[in-house]
């Protein structure tokens, strides 16, 4: 499914992917928090639901339960992310800096009570992935912020990726039975990427958000001059929590060490 947002988010929060009706089976929130300079936004503890605040740019304090932190990021390319996970019992206050912030919040059911963290830049390493495979044609830089490895109270993994231009990423091929939220931001915004969801495709634009089922195979490449950046965001599921992706058997061999790939000759 893909849900489209078009011109600038407004002030306030604005939820993207809401709980209820037809995207209930995401099992999880999903909105934008934006805040002019100044402004104090406060999000208290709830019934059973776990919260995430990923800083996309702009600078702001955050408050959580007895501790404090000023953020800052100056874009979504170069800088990588702060990121707040917080259990249900602990209360977060965001306060704007000069020049206002922009927030993305992700909340799903989660009743353990787990320490929260605040996860910095340094944390959230960039890596190359893709690289010295298919002719480069799918080098991408990923961040993932945290998972099972580092975050096993959590019921959710969250990361970020960046599409190079006129690249592929998410690829090759893949799909979970997991819950998936795809969000992106094209750079600059007046461009476009391509996205396959099982067999349906789409122009993906900026701001626009992809609901991704069981069984959906989800690749996409960046129109050349554009990066796409996108937010990920998995819901681990009761009994099988997310942690290996299946690539469908057609696919496979792409990255395989001495894959045969066609390239054009060059005269000399």
């Amino acid at each position: 499914m893909q849900m489209n947002h078009k011109g600038p988010f407004v002030h306030g929060y604005t939820e993207l992917v809401p709980r209820s009706g037809v995207t209930s089976d995401m099992m999880m929130s999903f909105g934008v928090l934006s805040l002019v300079e100044g402004e104090v936004h406060q999000d208290k503890s709830s019934m059973g639901e776990e919260r995430i605040w990923l800083l996309t740019k702009g600078k702001a304090t955050l408050t959580w339960g007895e501790y404090s932190q000023r953020v800052s990021r100056t874009d979504l390319l170069n800088a990588e992310p702060w990121v707040l996970s917080t259990p249900s019992s602990i209360d977060v206050t965001i306060e704007a800096e000069q020049g206002g912030a922009e927030f993305y919040r992700v909340a799903t059911d989660n009743p353990t009570q787990f320490a929260p963290r605040l996860f910095t830049p340094k944390e959230c390493v960039s890596e190359f992935r893709g690289a010295n495979m298919m002719n480069e044609t799918s080098t991408r830089v990923v961040r993932t912020v945290f998972d099972d490895t580092n975050r096993p109270e959590s019921n959710l993994v969250i990361g970020e990726v960046i599409g190079v231009p006129g690249k592929w990423s998410s690829y090759p091929p893949h799909h979970h039975v997991q819950p998936e939220i795809y969000h992106y931001r094209v750079i600059p915004d007046q461009g476009f990427g391509l996205c396959l969801i099982g067999d349906t495709p789409h122009v993906i634009r900026d701001k626009d958000t992809i609901l991704i089922h069981e069984g959906e195979v989800h690749p996409h490449v960046a129109a050349p001059g554009y990066a796409l950046w996108y937010l990920w965001v998995i819901r681990h599921i009761e009994n099988n929590r997310y942690g290996i992706q299946t690539v469908p058997p057609q696919y496979q061999w792409v990255t395989q060490e001495g894959a045969q790939i066609w390239e054009p000759k060059r005269n000399s």
